[in-house]
């Protein structure tokens, strides 16, 4: 059996990068490569003030098609995360490069800019996770609540959300 070497532990491990992130390195965008998911999907954290900087390049970069956006609470009085799921599509692609992008949120303050004016997929999909996050996408042309009443209170997916005992239904007619 071989000892372990300074090479091989965790703490002095060097990660590597995945071509995106390097292509965002060059450009001289602020980022966070987090690795693979468990699909083999590259993952890339970006603060939310280089959100846009960052989406323009990769859209400039190929990837002209976001395929999914959603959000998730990483527990009472933690971080919110929104997250995108992009895919360089083209013709002649056998299998499409995909890369998911993540926003990390304070829950106290959970406000980004829209990305719809680059992926006009994200309307619908940024206005779900206001609804049921309170993720607050700004710039957004429509954002209002999609799935739940206008006047319901809180965000039904975070972890800290309180259900109410009694809700009364309005006649729709």
């Amino acid at each position: 059996m071989t000892e372990p070497t300074a090479e091989s532990t965790p703490e002095t491990a060097i990660i590597e990068t995945s071509p995106t992130s390097r292509l965002l390195t060059q450009a001289g965008l602020s980022h966070e490569y987090l690795g693979l998911d468990s699909s083999g999907v590259q993952m890339i954290k970006v603060e939310r003030e280089n959100l846009i900087a960052v989406s323009q390049a990769l859209v400039a970069a190929g990837f002209n098609y976001l395929q999914c956006q959603g959000g998730y609470d990483l527990g009472p009085g933690q971080e919110l995360v929104s997250f995108y799921h992009l895919v360089k599509l083209t013709d002649d692609a056998v299998q499409p490069e995909e890369l998911r992008l993540k926003v990390f949120l304070p829950r106290d303050d959970a406000r980004m800019p829209s990305v719809y004016w680059i992926w006009k997929t994200a309307d619908w999909q940024e206005r779900e996770t206001y609804d049921m996050y309170g993720i607050i996408y700004e710039g957004h042309p429509h954002l209002k609540r999609l799935l739940m009443p206008e006047d319901w209170v809180g965000y039904p997916l975070r972890k800290d959300y309180i259900t109410p005992d009694f809700y009364e239904l309005q006649e729709a007619y």
